[in-house]
């Protein structure tokens, strides 16, 4: 490797650090305007004070706020066939084959997903405040299954693989096919997950609160934690873009310094 203070290896490192430096502030910069704009959204839980904020607005609609509660649903919750005593509201059921056929012109086996087969179920639900569990107050969330966010878990998951026997595998040569495992997964939103939901919040008659998705193009988001917690983490991610713009911006910088002090040298030394 040439000592030259011009090595293209060396100007390719500092290009890249100054070029990553200026992607990871960009990253910084529209991370922290989506952290001023979800600290401007107000929060509220389902009790009396957000009656009495909805009673007091225009048409008792508040068009874009957040509710934080406990998951609770209205009458008989959804149970799990593969987990005892587990419930939710929400519930996604996939099983899934997997089988690998023989490529005569690569002469290998490619894997491919057959037999997909996903149950979808949903009961409606209500928020409801933390610790409450028989609550006058309390809001119905409207549509659920049209929010963004990842709101399932995943509470069961088990991987079969099939039992070869002589006769299988012989008709697997012939046929150029065999199975390879079943995959059956389950996930749910579980009765009692704390909630966030961002939305517009309706008063309508009889006292009953919704939270629906707003009328004026925002996101509804449904987000399986609380609120607290939910803007950690997008303060984590800003101050993760933040320190890699540092990084790699300090890196760059002492590429460049080293580079010059090292022509500069050169250069003195040739003059002497």
């Amino acid at each position: 490797m040439s000592d030259s203070p011009l090595n293209p290896v060396v100007l390719i490192g500092i290009g890249s650090s100054f070029a990553f430096s200026g992607l990871f502030y960009h990253l910084y910069q529209e991370k922290k305007k989506e952290l001023q704009k979800l600290k401007e959204i107000p929060i509220f839980k389902p009790d009396q004070h957000l009656v009495k904020v909805l009673n007091a607005s225009t048409h008792k609609r508040l068009q874009y706020v957040g509710v934080e509660g406990h998951v609770q649903a209205e009458g008989e919750p959804l149970t799990s066939p593969f987990v005892p005593r587990c419930s939710g509201v929400i519930q996604k059921i996939v099983v899934e084959e997997y089988w690998k056929s023989w490529n005569s012109v690569t002469g290998t086996w490619n894997s491919q997903t057959v037999n997909r087969k996903e149950t979808n179920n949903s009961v409606p639900f209500n928020l409801v405040s933390p610790g409450s569990y028989i609550s006058d107050v309390f809001v119905k969330v409207q549509n659920p299954l049209d929010a963004s966010g990842c709101y399932l878990e995943r509470v069961h998951l088990k991987v079969k693989r099939p039992e070869e026997g002589l006769v299988d595998i012989m008709v697997q040569g012939l046929s150029g096919q065999k199975p390879v495992a079943m995959k059956e997964s389950e996930e749910l939103l579980r009765v009692g997950t704390t909630m966030t939901g961002f939305g517009e919040v309706v008063l309508e008659r009889g006292q009953v609160i919704r939270l629906q998705a707003p009328q004026d193009g925002r996101k509804y988001v449904l987000v399986p934690t609380d609120h607290s917690s939910f803007m950690d983490t997008h303060e984590a991610s800003a101050s993760m873009w933040k320190a890699l713009t540092a990084v790699t911006g300090i890196t760059g910088t002492s590429l460049l310094a080293n580079v010059l002090y090292n022509f500069f040298r050169k250069q003195d030394d040739r003059s002497k």
